[in-house]
């Protein structure tokens, strides 16, 4: 199995059973790549893996977009697992295949599309892992994506530039001049953040609060970023029609992430259950034993 995004690449070889026996990362995301050099690299990196006849393996995440190995056309929602095992896209006929990611329309004026490329065998994964088949589901990121699944399908999501705006605004605008970024997390300063962010208001006004409650000593500079961000967070969290009737929210992502998310929907008495990422390889697995066995496949795979 491989996940393969914009700045890394990670394999991981499972047995038959999707337990992980290895794992490899490196720093080689599909950036690095030069044109036509996506075999080149998959064959040094995990060639050996390969090197038996029986094995087979999925990739999933950039390496299926425009700029990657080989553009995967997405897959249209609402799709579950039988969706995306037709719509895999095969380098090597049996053995190679690019998982194509997904594609939704917005139920707003503009029907306006929204894609995601890796985090959809995240999903399948963690719904695995938590044995459910409908929920909530918040993968934090630099695009962070709100998911809703029914009855094994994902039937909508959305994205938010939460992290990149975060990394605009604490680098390069004038909040940066009064923020100290290698500040840890301050739980009490980021839960400030997420209140202030429920109140009714612009988060265009809220965010020049980030500088005058530093310029007036009123929290001290290592705490701005946890202020920012709980502000950030917490405008995802207003959008969002949030209940613990189809039980907790599943965040999926590191667990530095996944604490902020965590700690913003105790505030708002929210459950929520982390998984990181072993909800990849899950995904993945279980992706390989529905898809390939309906092509009369064996899901040897890693």
């Amino acid at each position: 199995m491989v996940d393969w995004g914009t700045s890394a690449l990670r394999g991981a070889l499972l047995n038959a059973s999707g337990e992980v026996l290895q794992e490899r990362a490196f720093a080689q995301g599909i950036l690095t790549v030069p044109p036509g050099g996506f075999a080149a690299v998959f064959a040094q990196r995990f060639g050996d893996w390969m090197a038996e006849p029986h094995r087979r393996c999925l990739i999933s995440g950039m390496a299926g977009s425009r700029q990657g190995w080989q553009e995967a056309p997405y897959c249209p929602c609402p799709a579950g697992f039988a969706e995306l095992g037709q719509h895999l896209l095969w380098l090597e006929p049996g053995r190679i295949a690019l998982v194509p990611g997904l594609s939704c329309i917005a139920t707003d004026a503009l029907n306006t599309p929204d894609v995601m490329r890796g985090e959809e065998v995240q999903i399948f994964g963690a719904l695995q892992l938590a044995r459910r088949d409908s929920a909530t589901l918040v993968l934090p990121g630099t695009h962070s994506k709100w998911v809703q699944v029914h009855s094994g399908r994902v039937t909508q999501f959305s994205t938010y530039m939460t992290g990149e705006i975060y990394a605009l605004l604490s680098q390069h605008s004038i909040l940066a001049k009064t923020l100290d970024v290698n500040g840890a997390l301050d739980p009490d300063t980021f839960l400030q953040g997420i209140a202030h962010s429920q109140q009714a208001g612009s988060l265009l006004h809220s965010l020049f609060a980030v500088r005058t409650l530093g310029l007036f000593e009123r929290l001290p500079a290592a705490a701005l970023p946890s202020y920012l961000s709980g502000l950030l967070i917490g405008e995802e969290l207003r959008s969002q029609a949030l209940s613990n009737e189809a039980g907790p929210v599943i965040l999926i992502g590191s667990d530095a992430l996944t604490l902020r998310y965590t700690l913003a929907l105790q505030h708002l008495n929210i459950a929520s259950q982390s998984w990181g990422a072993q909800a990849t390889w899950a995904g993945l697995f279980a992706l390989a034993s529905s898809g390939l066995t309906s092509f009369g496949l064996s899901p040897h795979l890693f």
